[in-house]
């Protein structure tokens, strides 16, 4: 598991990237910070359309940020928004996680709340490289 200061890092990022959201229609924006294999971090917010299928989770901005810079390895994965119970990702972020075999969640709310889960734990049906995980 990755150490205290780098969650705190990636929240406080998380946060920032908050702060960016585009979220007219749910009024809640959220923000996520990935974090690299090789120490990068990346912050995505939620991007909401009026056609509520193009809209696009902070987790997935984040991870697609990361894959557009030729990212593939991941370490793990920060989401807050200022609800009352740390932030949970929806089933699609968790399938994109997956793809991408990122176990570590941090889940977070601006209470101060923090939660870390195993993807296996949020989602362990999701399909694809995921399987792998069980291996090690």
């Amino acid at each position: 598991m990755i150490n205290e200061e780098i969650i705190d890092t990636m929240i406080r990022m998380a946060k920032d990237a908050m702060a960016k959201a585009h979220s007219p229609y749910s009024g809640r924006p959220v923000g996520a910070c990935v974090l690299a294999s090789d120490g990068t971090l990346y912050g995505g917010c939620s991007i909401e359309n009026a056609a509520y299928g193009s809209s696009c989770c902070a987790e997935r901005v984040a991870i697609f940020k990361a894959v557009a810079d030729s990212k593939r390895e991941f370490d793990a994965i920060a989401v807050v928004a200022d609800t009352d119970e740390p932030c949970v990702p929806c089933g699609a972020c968790c399938q994109v996680m997956a793809e991408f075999k990122i176990r570590d969640i941090i889940m977070a709310n601006l209470k101060g709340d923090i939660e870390l889960a195993d993807l296996m734990d949020l989602a362990p049906c999701a399909t694809g490289k995921v399987r792998n995980f069980k291996e090690g």
